[in-house]
């Protein structure tokens, strides 16, 4: 396998930025070693019948990276390349998202190799429930909290959520984040990870003392977290010139309108394929187009040494999780990018799961603007942090939210195996 192969690996970026972090850190090998490596690997095999009657056979993972600082907290993602590498750094970016911003949740992740948009509502349920069996005994609102990601929504969680509550004969909300609002869901969860990006946006163009109303985005993806950061955005001023989904890609020099391309959107089968007010353009030109800001709210490795050289956006903000490869990082310091990571800037969506568990967990229902204050305070906190840190260590945001994450988890996991070691006596 030459190296470039293995660069690609999203598993193998994590750990090339771990131990940059580790190395500045001077952790101790034993705790390294323990932070790389994920505490479980699950993986499960279980059939349905499909609506043809024919039984067919899927395979499913849970990768619990890290518990030392409560209950693992991670997306289930329903996608014909789920594999176990992928599972696994998605799984630890988790845990250091949930250390970044000071959320009492380690990481974990999730997903069924399936293509979503073959399978009937029926089927998807079928999955959901029976990969939910599979792993009745891993998840609950104390051990392991899945929520929504790649393929999967409000309808899945609530499938979970019930499977789940059927298995333990009582109805539990918490044990799963991201549900419909009538099943103990949260308001503001299904655009936090879009707000969040938008909050983190704003807060580095205020770094590079860019105004908003002068400044351009180009957004790769236009999923939930896509859609919501191009909303926001263009409702704060700034013109989004280019967006893209799965279908197609498209750019206009004056600005896209963002509420009439999401109404075409909604009304287009959730596809922006042949939306009229612009120009199509290749998908790999959307990233190397002259903006202020690029937002990758897509999938892993979009940026790598092949094209990091490329970029001309002064702001990389990480939407989606491992946009930017480990190859790429220095070669994009270098040319002066701002990158935001995905630890920091799509932390939005972990932060309102974290709203709606504490919310099912103490029977509350909490109001839009205290969600939405709440959020951006804990945003804003982070990033203060991240870029506080980055200039003590002259390292990039990148390698500072490591920093933090790995120091917090190391020490609560130091503090935990002293308290497991110590000897235990009898009383008399």
């Amino acid at each position: 396998m030459s190296t470039e192969l293995i660069k690609q690996n999203p598993f193998q970026s994590m750990i090339d930025r771990f131990n940059i972090a580790a190395d500045i850190l001077k952790l101790d090998e034993s705790i390294r070693q323990k932070l790389q490596r994920p505490e479980k690997q699950i993986v499960v095999n279980f059939s349905i019948t499909l609506d043809n009657g024919k039984e067919q056979n899927f395979e499913g993972y849970r990768v619990i990276h890290n518990t030392a600082l409560g209950p693992s907290k991670g997306g289930i993602r329903y996608d014909t390349a789920v594999n176990l590498d992928e599972v696994k750094a998605l799984a630890a970016w988790m845990t250091w998202k949930s250390a970044v911003t000071g959320i009492p949740f380690g990481g974990a992740k999730g997903g069924i190799i399936c293509d979503p948009r073959t399978l009937s509502k029926k089927e998807l349920e079928k999955i959901t429930r029976a990969y939910t069996k599979a792993l009745a005994d891993i998840f609950g609102p104390e051990k392991d909290v899945p929520a929504p990601d790649m393929g999967t929504g409000p309808d899945e969680m609530g499938w979970l959520m019930d499977e789940f509550s059927l298995v333990h004969g009582k109805t539990i909300h918490a044990v799963v984040t991201g549900k419909h609002l009538h099943s103990g869901g949260s308001l503001g969860r299904v655009e936090a990870t879009g707000r969040g990006v938008s909050i983190i946006t704003l807060l580095a163009l205020q770094k590079l003392k860019l105004r908003p109303a002068r400044s351009t985005v180009a957004i790769q993806g236009f999923g939930n977290v896509g859609l919501h950061s191009a909303l926001f955005l263009f409702e704060k001023g700034l013109k989004v010139v280019a967006v893209s989904d799965v279908s197609e890609a498209f750019y206009n020099p004056e600005g896209l309108n963002i509420p009439e391309l999401i109404l075409y959107y909604n009304l287009n089968n959730k596809s922006i394929k042949g939306y009229p007010n612009s120009v199509a353009i290749k998908h790999e030109e959307l990233l190397l187009l002259d903006v202020d800001v690029l937002i990758p709210a897509a999938k892993e490795d979009v940026i790598t040494q092949k094209n990091a050289h490329e970029i001309r956006a002064k702001i990389i903000v990480e939407g989606a999780n491992g946009p930017v490869s480990s190859d790429a990082d220095q070669i994009l310091h270098d040319n002066h990018v701002l990158v935001v990571p995905d630890i920091l800037a799509n932390a939005g969506g972990v932060t309102v799961s974290y709203f709606e568990w504490l919310q099912n967990s103490l029977l509350e229902s909490w109001r839009i603007h205290q969600i939405n204050t709440r959020l951006e305070d804990i945003l804003e906190k982070g990033f203060e942090t991240v870029f506080r840190i980055a200039a003590k260590h002259n390292v990039t945001p990148r390698i500072a939210a490591y920093i933090i994450a790995l120091q917090k988890v190391a020490d609560t996991q130091s503090v935990k195996e002293v308290a497991l070691a110590e000897p235990k006596f009898e009383q008399n």
